[in-house]
Formats: C-alpha cells, sequence, structure tokens
C-alpha cells in the first residue's frame, strides 16, 4: 500500500509498477483534486483508494509506503503496526536497493544549499553522482531509472527520518536544530529526536559532519558511532573545517582515494589520507555568515565521499545558490529584490535579515507552524524598515512584531510588493522572507516565490 498521492507517491508507484508490485494507492484528497494523478495510477494498472483511509486496506496490506507529507502517527498506521506490518518512508524503501555510497543531509534550514553543493563539489572532483531526495527527485527515482551513480546525495527532512529503520548513510551531515514543524511534532525535544536518527545506523567507517557551535547537537551527537568532523571552529583535538572570515581551513582524514591532490597537502596517515587546505569564499555569490558554515559544511562532506579539494574551489566559484533561497530578482529604482520563499521558519528568517546592512522591507506571513514570532522582535528592530504581512499568520505576527517596525496587511502577494515599492528608497532592500508555510494561499513555496517574482517583474 502506498499512502500519500503527490510527487512521492507517484515515484513510488512507478518503481513498484516496475519490481511487478501489486499495490493499492490511498489518499484523502478526492479524485476531483487529483484526477491527473488518479489517471496516472490507473494508467499503470493500481488500484486507488481515494478521499478516505479505510482500515481495512491498511491491515490487508504485506507492507505500507508512506509520503514524507503523511503522518506516521496516523491511527491506521499505527493499527497496522500492531498488526506487525511494516510502516516505512520511501527515503527507507529506496535506500535497500542502492549499493553506492549515501551522502545525507538534514538540520532545520540550509540542508538544499548544502545538498545542491556538495553535489557540485563531487561532480567539479570527477565523480558521478544523484542529487535528489527532499529537494524534489525522490530517491526512489534513483532505484526506478537504473542509471548508478558512484555518490547519491539526498537532502533529507525530519518527516522522512521518521519512518527509516536500516538507512544508512555513508556520509551523515547535520546542519543545526530550531523549532520547526511544531504544528506535527509534539515538542521541539520530540522534533530534534527525529533529526537524529540521521545517524543510527552508521558505523566507525562512516563520517558525521557536525555544527560544533551548536550545543544541543554536540550533547545529543556524543555517542554516535562514526567518525565526527566538525565545524566552524573546531577544538584542537577535533578534525573539521575552521572558518574566519572569508577563509576556511580544513583539517582531516579520510580513506577515500580520490581526495589525494597535491594542492591538499594529502599524505599516508593512520591508515587514511590527511587533508591540509585553505579555500577563500571571497568570491563566492552566497551571503552571509550561515552560508559560509554550509559550505564548511559541504566542503567536509564531498572530501569525505570523495571529492578534491580543486574540485571544491571551482563550484564554489560558480555556484549561485537554490532558488526561493535569498535568490536576487531585480534592481528596481536602487531598490534590490530578494525571493527567500524557502524561509518558511523563524530561524530562517533571522540568518536572511543578518545578511543584509541596509534597511529592509520585508515581507512576512502564509501558515503558521507553531513558531516563536517574539525570537525575531531584536532582528526586526535592527533590520526592518517596514513590516508588510499576508496570509493566515498575519494577524498573529502583527500582534508580535508590530511594535518592532513599522507594519500593515496585505491582501496578496501583488498587493504587499506594491505597497513594499511604494514605501522603499534607493539603498533599500525589498525581501520576501515568509517565516511560514505557504498552503494557505499557494501549493508550496515554490509557487509562493514565483508569485513575487512575477509581481517585482511587473513594476518595470
Amino acid at each position: 500500500m502506498v499512502v500519500g498521492l503527490g510527487k512521492t507517491g507517484l515515484a513510488v508507484a512507478r518503481f513498484l509498477k516496475k519490481m511487478r508490485a501489486a499495490a493499492v494507492i490511498s489518499d484523502t484528497a478526492d479524485g476531483k483534486a487529483i484526477a491527473k494523478q488518479a489517471r496516472i495510477i490507473k494508467e499503470m494498472g493500481f488500484e486507488t483508494e481515494l478521499g478516505q483511509h479505510r482500515q481495512q486496506t491498511f491491515e490487508k496490506a504485506d507492507m505500507i509506503v508512506i509520503s514524507p507529507g503523511v503522518s506516521h502517527t496516523l491511527e491506521p498506521l499505527t493499527k497496522a503496526r500492531q498488526l506487525g506490518i511494516p510502516v516505512l518512508g520511501e527515503i527507507e524503501l529506496a535506500s535497500r536497493f542502492i549499493r553506492q555510497p549515501i551522502v545525507a543531509v538534514t538540520g532545520t534550514n540550509g540542508k538544499t544549499t548544502t545538498t545542491e553543493l556538495i553535489g557540485a563539489m563531487l561532480k567539479k572532483s570527477g565523480r558521478s553522482v544523484f542529487v535528489g531526495g527532499n529537494i524534489g527527485n525522490p530517491l526512489i527515482d534513483y532505484v526506478e531509472q537504473g542509471k548508478p551513480a558512484e555518490v547519491v546525495i539526498a537532502e533529507v527532512s525530519s518527516f522522512q527520518l521518521d519512518t527509516i529503520s536500516s538507512f544508512r548513510p555513508h556520509v551523515s551531515v547535520l546542519l543545526n536544530i530550531s523549532a520547526d514543524h511544531l504544528d506535527r511534532y509534539p515538542d521541539f525535544e520530540a522534533y530534534a529526536e527525529s533529526k537524529m536518527r540521521i545517524f543510527e545506523n552508521q558505523q566507525a567507517e562512516d563520517f558525521a559532519v557536525l555544527n560544533g557551535a551548536d550545543g544541543r547537537i554536540r550533547s545529543m551527537t556524543g555517542r554516535i558511532k562514526c567518525k565526527k568532523l566538525y565545524y566552524p571552529d573546531p577544538q584542537k583535538s577535533e578534525e573539521g573545517a575552521n572558518l574566519k572570515d572569508n577563509r576556511i581551513l580544513v583539517k582531516m582524514t579520510t580513506t577515500a582515494q580520490e581526495t589525494r591532490d597535491p594542492e591538499s597537502a594529502a599524505r599516508a596517515a593512520h591508515g587514511g589520507f590527511r587533508i591540509e587546505a585553505s579555500l577563500d569564499t571571497a568570491a563566492s555569490a552566497l551571503r552571509g555568515r550561515h552560508n559560509l558554515e554550509n559550505v564548511c559544511a559541504a566542503s567536509l562532506a564531498a572530501l569525505a565521499a570523495g571529492g578534491n579539494i580543486d574540485g571544491i574551489r571551482s563550484a564554489l566559484a560558480e555556484y549561485q545558490g537554490p532558488a526561493h533561497r535569498l535568490e536576487y530578482i531585480d534592481n528596481i529604482n536602487g531598490v534590490e529584490y530578494f525571493n527567500d520563499s524557502k524561509a518558511t521558519n523563524v530561524d530562517a528568517v533571522a540568518r536572511a535579515l543578518e545578511c543584509f546592512a541596509n534597511p529592509v522591507l520585508l515581507i512576512m506571513g502564509g501558515r503558521d507552524k507553531g513558531g516563536d514570532f517574539h525570537r525575531l522582535e531584536n532582528s526586526i528592530r535592527r533590520h526592518v524598515k517596514t513590516l508588510i504581512l499576508i496570509g493566515e499568520a498575519a494577524g498573529t505576527i502583527q500582534s508580535v512584531l508590530g511594535s518592532a517596525a513599522s507594519s500593515s496587511t496585505a491582501d496578496s502577494m501583488a498587493q504587499a510588493v506594491d505597497m513594499a515599492h511604494q514605501a522603499a528608497g534607493p539603498g533599500d532592500v525589498v525581501l520576501l522572507s515568509p517565516g511560514c508555510a505557504s498552503f494557505d494561499m499557494y501549493d508550496n513555496y515554490t509557487q509562493r516565490g514565483d508569485a513575487f517574482r512575477k509581481a517585482v517583474k511587473t513594476l518595470k
């Protein structure tokens, strides 16, 4: 049984058809809402169950595969587990058929940037890669396509980690943990524990790339079995990447022979190859201290997976960053416009604001995920000239942050952009950084970002 008929559910169905499995595809949306997907499933020859989840269907399954958007705590799933029926996510299913090393990236913020960077660094190092997971290409697509790469790089969400059992990355990356998805988890500790599951099957020969500046990450990863690489300021006895201004000093030992090159000063050491190299990030297009920390994490992961210093430098010089993440849109009459639609939590908004020295006209709002907007008060006071609020959470945000900056509400993205345009002056920055989910007004953050981009283009 496959639960959820979105992009991931369709990908799983394609794989199951290739494997000649019998399957029922279930989704609570009715046939009209997902008519296109339902037609594709019918053409595959699979049965569909739309508009409801019937308990008896769950209980007849030999295995249940759920999409990331489906809560693993649904009552039919709980009852199925009690009957001994395996319930797993797509990433767990895919990993059982992958023989190549996996690099898995998780964290509250920065996952997509870091995942894409690792892929670019390994490509420039001459390695063939598949980049996917929560980033847009389901991992099961890699399996179904049957085109092996040398390294598989996957962005992994907490929702996906909730449903693993044997998933074992060769390199795991944990970027940060801050409050998010508290509309789905009972509390922050439960959310943090989900992130920690990325390490549970790793062994001594594997690697964990860890943000050592995060005390919670240090305390929660003390007992993991694999080799630890820290950033952005490793202690004297630790290997990793040290970030000073725009320069990164990497010191680590790896067993991947592909990392060897003269400039990295690699040499045999304790059965591995010692790497000591310096990276200059001054020319990088990525903005902000948080993105330089992402570069640290990506560099360590790429080296652990067989990349080399030249490849890392080359990728860093060319990489422009992911769409909808501090994405530069245009300069209109001296005002710069940035799309940060992927900033769906409070911490992401704070990180975005720290990137700008000039006054910001900030567009925020959407569907509240349980974030603590009070944590933004100091950042708003320091950086924001005008706060423009949209979506379901507009009233909540205004009640919390309305005194920190001049604020108003808008009924649409087009109106919000127009209001910002009218209030902005030369040298100002208009930033969409919602701090909320998009599902009140849009299907996803991509659609929201596209609406912002379109609205900006109409200003010319």
